[in-house]
Formats: structure tokens, C-alpha cells, sequence
């Protein structure tokens, strides 16, 4: 595009913000964000312009505004998760769908290995958990497993490996996604895996309503970990119009935030893991309650509010069509 078409596009738009910028939290980060996004485009296409010094302007004082009243900290990392994440999410929200349909695949794919083969069980998790496993089985604690150890010592452990996995994930993109998906399709494959064990021996209700106490919030970090490195890996392999190491570095940053996202659900799943799930004798009620509290917690975060948000703020996007 020409600078010129450029600027006759977007100049009515640029003069409605600086002259009269909204009050409203979302429309103002929603102006912010099209500044942001004009000046990345006039960047690439018009480095040394008048236009790009005139919108680097603009956009600084629009930052100064939102900003400059918010002395606390806590404002900032409120601002990041009602408006930065999500709409970083619903940005991504196709790649979300191919990371969960790649972790359902993948789940069915090591359930029916199993299921064919009666020694992939045992190759996937190891003979001696198996064994320990079916040993509790045969005394009546079918998940006995979970109630081993010191409750935050085994909270502190798995926290710490599964942010490690999910970071890893992430990294992973850099390597064309390689490292994400064969990881998600090895973590997917064991629970798989993990199920039909318990399902070969009539056990599958009872797995599913103790294991996802923690498995809901848990298994959804899985997928939400794929797709950043997904994210990674799409900027370095499809950028667009722009350049790839600027499309590396857009995809880097948004997918980094994506991974770090996770760790707030991680340190839950953990906590879930190290001094609930232990308790699998607790009531029916309980157990569907704290399953379908987080279902909802992940669902309404990463699906339904970023829509939602991304729809609230999608009419002020019409001042672009009509400059």
C-alpha cells in the first residue's frame, strides 16, 4: 500500500484519538492497540517517514495516558490478565483448536494402543508403576498412588516439572513446533494409556472422578503449552507481509505470554494434585463440584471471555473502514 492510501485510510481515525480519545477502559485499549499496530505496519513500509515519527507520538502519549495515573503495580498485572492475555488469546484461538485436537488425538491414540497391544501400558509408564499400580487395585485403593509422600513436597515437585514442561513446550516452537508436538504427543499418548489401565479393570468412572479433580486444570495447561510453541513456530515458518525475524520476535512475545499463563493454572493443578486428589474417598458432590468449578474457570478464560472481549471491542474497529 502506498503511504499515501495509508494515511487517507486511517488520518480521520488517527485525528478521532488525539483529539477525542474515549474514557472507556476498553476502548481505550483498543485505540492503543491500533496505534500500535498502524505504527508496526508504517515501520515495515515507511521507515523513515514523517508518518511513522507522527503515529511513535501519538502512540506515546496514548501509553502515557492509560498509564501514567497507575502508581501500583497490581494495576498493570490486573490490565495484563483483563485485556493483554485475553486478547492475545482470541487472536491465537484457531492454533488453541489444533493444539486440543492434536491432545485429543493423541489421548485416543494411546488409549486403543493399549487397548490392541497389552504391553504398551507397561512400555509407556513403566513396569514398576504398573505393577504398584495394580497391586493397589487388588487392596482396594485403586488410587493409592496419589497418596504418597509429604502433601507440599509432592505439591512443590510437580509444580516445578510441569512448569518446566510447558516452558519446554514452548521452546519447542523454535525447532518448527517439532519438540511441541512430539511432547504433547507423548504426555497425551501416557494419559491415554493411563486410562485404559483403569478401564481394563472396570475402573474408569471412579479414575475420571478422582484423576481430573486435578486433571481438568491440568490437562488444559497441556494444550494451552502446545500452543505457545505453536505460535512460536507459525511466526517463524508462515510471517506474512512482514519481515520473519519481526514476525519471530511478535510470535516469540505473544507466545511467551501464552506459556506464561499457564503457570498461575499450574500452581492450582499442582496444589489440586499434591492435597486433594489424595483424598478419593471424598463425596460424589465434592468431586463434581471442584471438576466442573475449574471447567468453567478454563472455559470462561480462554474461550468465552476473550470472545466475548474481542466482540466488545470490534465496533470501535468500524472508525477504520469508514477513514
Amino acid at each position: 500500500m502506498r503511504e499515501a492510501l495509508f494515511i487517507k485510510r486511517n488520518r480521520k481515525r488517527w485525528q478521532q484519538i488525539q483529539e477525542n480519545p474515549s474514557n472507556h477502559p476498553d476502548e481505550m485499549a483498543q485505540e492503543f492497540i491500533q496505534l500500535v499496530e498502524d505504527l508496526g505496519y508504517s515501520k515495515t513500509f515507511y521507515p523513515i517517514s514523517k508518518t511513522t515519527q507522527y503515529l511513535n507520538g501519538v502512540a506515546a502519549k496514548k501509553y502515557l495516558a492509560i498509564y501514567q495515573n497507575k502508581k501500583e503495580d497490581g494495576n498493570r498485572i490486573i490490565s495484563f490478565f483483563k485485556y493483554t492475555l485475553p486478547l492475545i488469546i482470541a487472536k491465537h484461538h484457531r492454533v488453541l483448536l489444533v493444539s486440543f485436537c492434536l491432545f485429543v488425538l493423541f489421548v485416543s491414540i494411546g488409549f486403543f494402543s493399549a487397548r490392541n497391544d497389552e504391553n504398551f501400558v507397561r512400555q509407556i509408564l513403566g513396569d514398576d508403576y504398573v505393577d504398584m499400580t495394580l497391586q493397589n487395585i487388588k487392596d482396594g485403593h485403586p488410587f493409592g498412588v496419589y497418596g504418597y509422600g509429604n502433601e507440599f513436597l509432592s505439591f512443590l515437585y510437580i509444580f516445578i516439572n510441569n512448569v518446566y514442561v510447558s516452558l519446554l513446550e514452548f521452546g519447542g516452537g523454535i525447532l518448527f513446533g517439532y519438540t511441541t508436538v512430539t511432547g504433547l504427543m507423548y504426555n497425551s499418548v501416557m494419559v491415554g494409556a493411563f486410562e485404559y489401565m483403569f478401564y481394563s479393570n472396570g475402573l474408569l468412572q471412579d479414575s475420571l472422578l478422582t484423576i481430573m479433580i486435578h486433571g481438568t486444570i491440568e490437562l488444559s495447561t497441556f494444550v494451552i503449552a502446545a500452543a505457545s510453541g505453536l505460535v512460536l513456530a507459525k511466526s517463524w515458518l508462515f510471517p506474512g507481509t512482514i519481515k520473519r525475524i519481526d514476525a519471530l520476535k511478535k510470535g516469540a512475545k505473544e507466545g511467551l505470554i501464552i506459556a506464561l499463563s499457564n503457570i498461575p493454572m499450574l500452581m492450582i493443578a499442582a496444589f489440586f494434585e499434591g492435597f486433594v486428589t489424595r483424598h478419593s474417598d471424598m463425596p460424589l458432590w465434592l468431586k463434581l463440584l471442584i471438576i466442573t468449578v475449574s471447567l468453567i474457570i478454563i472455559a470462561g478464560y480462554f474461550i468465552v471471555y476473550p470472545i466475548q472481549l474481542k466482540r466488545r471491542l470490534k465496533p470501535h474497529n468500524g472508525l477504520q473502514a469508514n477513514a
